[in-house]
C-alpha cells in the first residue's frame, strides 16, 4: 500500500466530466488499497478525489494551511487533517507523507504542486513517481511548451523524462504501481 498524492482543481462550477474523473481517480487509489494524500480541501475535483477514495475505503490524509480552513473549505471528512501554517509548509508535507504523485486537470494551485515536485525530483532530493493525466489534451498545450524549454536548454531532456504522461487513469496507476517498489 502507497500514499498517492493527487493534485487537482479545487474551483467551484466544474464541468461534471471534471468531477467524474477526480472521484475515479480516489475510487481507484482505494479499490487499489492505496491511502490518498490530498490538499485537504472538500470543493472541487479535490473534494471529489477525497470523497471516491473514501467510497472505495482508501484512508484519506488531507494537508491543508490554516488560512483555507478559515474559509470553511477543509475536508473534515478525512481520516487525517493536518493542518499547516501556510502554502510552503503544506507542500512540503504533502511531499514527505507521499509515495508517488497524480496530477489531474487543475489550474495555478495544481501546477505549483506539480512543478515544486518535479523541480525537487530533477534536483534528486527525491525519487517518486510523478504522473501527468493528460485526459482529452488537458495538457497539450504545456507538453509542447516544455518540449521546446528542452531545445533550447532550459530544461534538461532528463528532467522533462521524469515526467510521466498518461492519457487515462488505468496508465497512470498502470506506471506508478510498479515504480513504488524501486524508488523509496
Amino acid at each position: 500500500m502507497a500514499a498517492i498524492c493527487v493534485f487537482c482543481a479545487s474551483a467551484n462550477n466544474l464541468e461534471q466530466r471534471w468531477l467524474d474523473l477526480a472521484t475515479e481517480a480516489g475510487r481507484q487509489i482505494g479499490a487499489r488499497g492505496h491511502t490518498l494524500v490530498s490538499g485537504g480541501g472538500r470543493v472541487g475535483m479535490m473534494g471529489a478525489v477525497a470523497d471516491g477514495a473514501r467510497a472505495a475505503g482508501a484512508h484519506t490524509l488531507g494537508i491543508i494551511p490554516q488560512s483555507l480552513v478559515d474559509m470553511e473549505v477543509a475536508d473534515t471528512a478525512s481520516d487525517e487533517l493536518a493542518v499547516t501554517d501556510g502554502m510552503m509548509s503544506r507542500k512540503s508535507l504533502m511531499i514527505e507523507k507521499s509515495d508517488a504523485f497524480l496530477t489531474l486537470p487543475g489550474g495555478l494551485g495544481t501546477l505549483d504542486e506539480l512543478f515544486e515536485v518535479w523541480t525537487t525530483a530533477s534536483l534528486a532530493l527525491h525519487r517518486k513517481p510523478m504522473v501527468l493525466v493528460n485526459t482529452d489534451g488537458f495538457y497539450d498545450g504545456l507538453l509542447t511548451w516544455l518540449r521546446t524549454l528542452t531545445d533550447t536548454h532550459f530544461v534538461r531532456e532528463r528532467a522533462l523524462a521524469e515526467l510521466i504522461v498518461a492519457d487515462t487513469l488505468d496508465a497512470a496507476f498502470d506506471a506508478i504501481e510498479p515504480r513504488l517498489t524501486t524508488n523509496p
